[in-house]
């Protein structure tokens, strides 16, 4: 059974939180998602998308980035502030900077208008199996005072919570899984499915770097990654597994 981001049962339909003054499109996603179980709960207003998403617990939001008054980038800096729930980005633009921003800023995923519906379903699919503690991912990884909890999708710095995005998370857990072990772009965009390819391949970069930020890493005086230019990432600290089954 898959779990929301608050660590509880999902209900057997899913609960999707859509952002988007596309009145229109909105409507056909009521109707198409309803397919798969999916419950679309539309907006055309970001402020009441923030608005809703306090006062709910959706599974997942997606949030277009052509929004009135406030474009979604800037909705997601605000969702992100108050929330880990996952976000796929919407956006007619298509262009690479704007897909590397939006993963940049927390986003977990991007797809490009006009997009399949069933390629919409498989995404959100993907990211919300991302999300689910399989029991082979139970347990923990450890690296000195850093602390992986692998069933809450937690991760801790000296006892004390570090907030990490989703993607952040899972790219962090993998490499602690496989320390020592040379890791290039297309190896963990591999591990983490369902990010388009060509965004993400430039993201990884950044996505190492707001790692290290948050976990007190640096390239200058590496404690847990050390990059090979042009080649990719080793993660150099020594990892101890816990409650593996």
């Amino acid at each position: 059974m898959l779990k929301s981001m608050h660590g509880e049962p999902m209900s057997a339909k899913i609960r999707v939180l859509v952002i988007d003054d596309d009145v229109e499109m909105n409507e056909l996603l009521k109707d198409y998602l309803s397919k798969f179980e999916i419950t679309v709960f539309a907006v055309t207003n970001p402020e009441e998308g923030l608005r809703f998403l306090k006062r709910s617990r959706p599974d997942l939001v997606l949030l277009d980035v052509m929004l009135p008054k406030k474009d979604g980038f800037a909705v997601c800096k605000e969702i992100r502030q108050q929330s880990k729930v996952p976000i796929i980005m919407l956006t007619g633009r298509g262009e690479v900077t704007d897909r590397v921003v939006g993963l940049e800023i927390g986003a977990d995923d991007y797809l490009s208008k006009p997009f399949d519906p069933r390629e919409l379903v498989a995404r959100i699919n993907t990211v919300l199996r991302r999300l689910n503690p399989q029991p082979a991912q139970s347990g923990s990884l450890v690296c000195g005072s850093l602390k992986l909890d692998l069933g809450k999708g937690m991760a801790y710095l000296k006892g004390k919570p570090v907030n990490l995005t989703t993607n952040e998370f899972e790219m962090l857990a993998f490499f602690m899984k496989n320390p020592g072990i040379m890791l290039n772009r297309d190896k963990v965009m591999e591990y983490l499915q369902g990010i388009e390819g060509e965004a993400f391949n430039r993201s990884v970069d950044i996505a190492i770097s707001r790692i290290r930020k948050k976990i007190g890493d640096s390239v200058d005086d590496p404690k847990y990654f050390k990059t090979f230019w042009g080649s990719g990432y080793i993660f150099i600290g020594k990892v101890t597994n816990h409650g593996f089954k």
